[in-house]
């Protein structure tokens, strides 16, 4: 009798169809710097999934860490605001962070960065995993924009998009160790894989400069397309991607010849990149046309352009390649 009703269930769980849980869909953050506004992006349909009001000139972003945040710079709401990375949406509000333009950890995690661009100052914040404590403001000149760090976190390096020059500060002591001029309009900064030189986009031009950091000299100009400006590593320690707003390309740099390998045409300006991680898929913000373009980087070709906000800059998903 036992055995007939064991089967006798097992027939009746077996009409119910299995249903397996559904995986949570890759969120792909985009910050609307004009609007005011972040845009949620689906990773795998690439379509826009919501739009939220977030703050004043959102323009860069970043995860914590832990991985359990994502950092986003209000630049002129003056606050950071920190996001769930599987779902986009807002976790806490820090405020009285003063103009965070561009934001970085240093590779040991124990100093937080911000180049405040409209107050021509960099600010130096301790950071215990949690809390940022303001630990010194350094006076630079002009437009402080992006910035790198070495491997030992000794060092933090800036660029000045209003004097075009890049200054070197001491992150123990938050004192300026020396500052160089470069070519017209200096913005995105990278450090090569093996520490060696520096990456410096010159946007008021067609090429970026190449910097020996500990000799202090550049030693070469890679051409570019106009417009150098961002960087964003392929994650295989040899090559990077360099966005070039002007002339509407991006370039494919290697890091370790020193030479320009490959260009991708992208329309509408295109800033700030993200890539997937199997290295396949590239997403790229488009400041002019309100737009963020998904390129195929096999073939180096756009597959798609998803409709977001004014003026897109910031862009970040969780399920990222290597950012080296």
């Amino acid at each position: 009798m036992l055995s007939r009703i064991l089967c006798l269930l097992l027939f009746v769980l077996s009409s119910f169809p299995v249903i397996a849980p559904q995986a949570e869909a890759g969120i792909v953050v985009v910050l609307n710097s004009r609007d005011a506004t972040v845009s949620l992006l689906d990773q795998e349909s690439q379509k826009e999934i919501s739009t939220y009001a977030i703050g004043k000139e959102p323009h860069h972003l970043m995860a914590t860490p832990d991985n359990k945040s994502v950092i986003v710079a209000n630049a002129v709401g003056n606050e950071l605001v920190f996001l769930d990375p599987k779902t986009g949406q807002v976790q806490r509000r820090m405020k009285d962070i003063a103009d965070p333009y561009q934001i970085g950890f240093s590779p040991d995690q124990k100093w937080f960065v911000s180049n405040s661009l409209r107050l021509d100052r960099v600010d130096f914040y301790q950071y215990g995993g949690k809390d940022l404590s303001l630990v010194k403001r350094v006076p630079l000149a002009k437009l402080p924009s992006h910035m790198a760090f070495d491997a030992a976190s000794t060092t933090v390096f800036i660029t000045h998009q209003g004097s075009d020059q890049v200054s070197a500060i001491d992150l123990a002591t938050q004192k300026v160790k020396w500052t160089l001029p470069v070519g017209k309009l200096p913005a995105g900064i990278a450090m090569t894989p093996d520490d060696k030189y520096l990456l410096v986009g010159i946007m008021g031009s067609d090429y970026v400069e190449v910097i020996d950091w500990r000799a202090q000299k550049t030693i070469k100009r890679i051409k570019t397309g106009a417009g150098a400006h961002n960087f964003r590593a392929l994650g295989d320690k040899r090559n990077t991607f360099v966005s070039n707003r002007v002339s509407n390309t991006i370039n494919i740099i290697d890091q370790i010849s020193l030479e320009n390998v490959a260009t991708i045409d992208v329309p509408g300006g295109p800033d700030c990149m993200e890539l997937s991680a199997d290295g396949k898929t590239l997403w790229v913000t488009l400041r002019w046309i309100k737009k963020v373009a998904v390129i195929d980087v096999p073939s180096k070709k756009v597959l798609k352009l998803i409709p977001v906000g004014r003026s897109p800059h910031g862009v970040y998903f969780m399920d990222h390649a290597p950012r080296i």
